[in-house]
């Protein structure tokens, strides 16, 4: 990765965040414990942004249909985040891949 490469994705990073900032203060506190979530157990792939960026994008979609940032997700975001992640690699497979296999599920 070059100077280039940090460069942009910094850029990136800082419009994403100009992008969330713009939401109203409900959408705001979602998206941020959102993220939390997301960078504890998230996807692998995560630093890659699209998952966060289409988070904003449904959100200024949730906005400009005058909907609450609760009728769009449900009340519990951790379902949200689950159900988001639900097909991809997590941190949390890491391990588990490491030791041969799932949570529950036998080797033969």
């Amino acid at each position: 990765m070059g100077i280039q490469d940090i460069i942009q994705g910094k850029q990136q990073w800082r419009a994403h965040l100009a992008r969330v900032q713009a939401l109203p203060p409900d959408y705001q506190i979602v998206y941020k414990e959102i993220q939390k979530y997301l960078f504890k157990v998230g996807p692998v792939d995560l630093p890659d942004g699209r998952l966060l960026s289409g988070i904003a994008d449904f959100f200024e979609e949730g906005v400009a249909a005058s909907k609450g940032v609760l009728e769009l997700i449900g009340d519990d975001v951790a379902a949200f985040c689950d159900d988001l992640v639900k097909d991809s690699r997590t941190h949390a497979d890491i391990p588990q891949d490491s030791l041969g296999g799932k949570p529950g599920t036998a080797e033969k």
